[in-house]
């Protein structure tokens, strides 16, 4: 019956998201737009404005029936990538894979198969926690995971001389073995990593 007032009364709601086992982020204004009362089932939008609407959105209801749907799509692909990084991070022990960072604010959840890729699933084996260094490295193909979990640097890179961060940071961890979670079902999936350094191997050669 709650739901059913919020509904005819278009109050606010806040929605909390479990993340992972323990944490939830808030989700705000959530508003009821659809009751099913044959299935014992409402439909939630989450909006980006509270209080009244404007005058433009009065007179063009459509906008704001419009409008909810794609904030609710963009607010559940922020909590999507949260829950994913949390995930990832915890099992990798809140430790960047390739340098052992345990910093949590400069830590990430890198996808090993993209999102668009058919596999490119939000689950830990296609993922590996990374520092933001080494994960924007890892994105644009100037390191690469061999499927036996070693470090690859780019050639080109590997060669280059621009001083210590560069050295430290990328070319010294050149055959490096990163470090994984130890429960088998967590561990990257190698096929994946395998198809992820085919892209990368021609970079390798050049």
């Amino acid at each position: 019956m709650g739901l059913r007032t919020a509904l005819q009364r278009q109050t606010p709601l806040i929605y909390l998201h479990g993340i992972v086992q323990g944490l939830y982020e808030a989700a705000w204004p959530v508003f009821i737009v659809e009751d099913h009362p044959e299935t014992l089932s409402f439909v939630a939008a989450i909006d980006d404005q509270i209080g009244a609407p404007a005058a433009w959105q009065v007179n063009d209801p459509a906008a704001l029936t419009a409008r909810r749907p794609y904030v609710t799509a963009v607010v559940r692909q922020r909590l999507h990538q949260r829950g994913f990084r949390q995930r990832v991070l915890r099992a990798y022990q809140q430790c960047c894979a390739i340098c052992r960072l345990r910093h949590d604010e400069l830590l990430e959840a890198a996808h090993i198969l993209p999102d668009g890729h058919p596999l490119g699933e939000p689950v830990i084996p296609n993922g590996l926690a990374l520092c933001k260094l080494h994960h924007a490295a890892f994105d644009r193909y100037l390191i690469g995971v061999t499927p036996d979990l070693e470090v690859t640097v780019r050639l080109d890179v590997l060669e280059e001389i621009d001083g210590p961060m560069l050295q430290h940071g990328l070319q010294g961890f050149q055959g490096r073995r990163i470090h994984v979670p130890r429960a088998d079902h967590l561990k990257p999936n190698r096929d994946f990593l395998a198809e992820r350094y085919a892209i990368f191997l021609p970079g390798t050669l050049t």
